[in-house]
């Protein structure tokens, strides 16, 4: 593999590397249930937006993760009840956080090739959102951990955010690529720094995370299906520099 067009190259965790919106989407549905079975007959949408507002609400309080989802249930449930939800249904919500906690974490298709292929000849770096303990736990249980010289675990993915780091690494935002499936987070404050950015849709994601793509953007900007092409696609981006 050719060398020379990056010097870091960054790997989003969550609906990039493993599958993640899906436990959420669980966690939605044992919600409902919950509100069911103490006489809420509100409709789906009518629940999701609650939760959804609630969950942006909290973000500045709570960050991302399954710890501030599910502090972000409780405080809806409250709310949709008229304060009629019990101990027992709370109970609940803070069990399927540790049901959350402890998923089994399954990769993308490709996932385990392309970070295995990419470490051999750049060194590689995971920035993430959410809980701290449950990325770690999550990255060393995919077995992708050993290929990371670094675990970045933040509150936001921010230009700021992207530019601390980089400095912190010595890594001017030219030399640096960034992986993942969210459009907000993983794409927009890269290329706004001058970086270079591979875009993965994931087939559940949450809205949150959509953004729009500036058209002066597009030449540092690659999208693709999976994974699995993403060695290729760089390979291809260093030996047209080296040429």
């Amino acid at each position: 593999m050719a060398r020379g067009m990056f010097d870091l190259i960054a790997f989003d965790g969550d609906d990039t590397l493993w599958h993640n919106e899906r436990v959420y989407r669980m966690g939605r549905e044992r919600f409902r249930e919950v509100l069911a079975r103490v006489g809420v007959r509100r409709s789906k949408e009518d629940v999701e937006r609650l939760v959804s507002q609630t969950e942006l609400w909290n973000l500045k309080y709570y960050g991302y993760g399954v710890t501030s989802f599910v502090l972000s249930l409780i405080e809806a449930s409250i709310e949709l009840t008229d304060g009629r939800v019990s101990g027992t249904d709370i109970l609940e919500f803070l069990q399927l956080s540790k049901e959350m906690l402890t998923a089994k974490v399954e990769l993308f298709d490709g996932a385990a090739e392309a970070v295995a292929t990419l470490a051999v000849a750049y060194p590689l770096m995971l920035i993430t959102k959410g809980d701290l303990l449950h990325q770690r736990a999550k990255a060393e249980e995919s077995g992708l951990g050993r290929y990371f010289h670094v675990i970045e675990v933040v509150s936001n993915k921010s230009r700021d955010t992207y530019t601390s780091i980089l400095a912190r690494c010595g890594v001017h935002p030219s030399r640096f690529l960034m992986v993942g499936n969210s459009l907000r987070s993983d794409v927009l404050p890269v290329l706004e720094i001058g970086g270079w950015a591979v875009h993965v849709p994931a087939t559940l994601s949450w809205a949150h995370e959509d953004g729009d793509l500036p058209d002066t953007a597009t030449t540092r900007y690659f999208e693709l299906d999976s994974l699995r092409p993403l060695p290729a696609l760089i390979d291809g981006l260093s030996t047209d520099r080296n040429a």
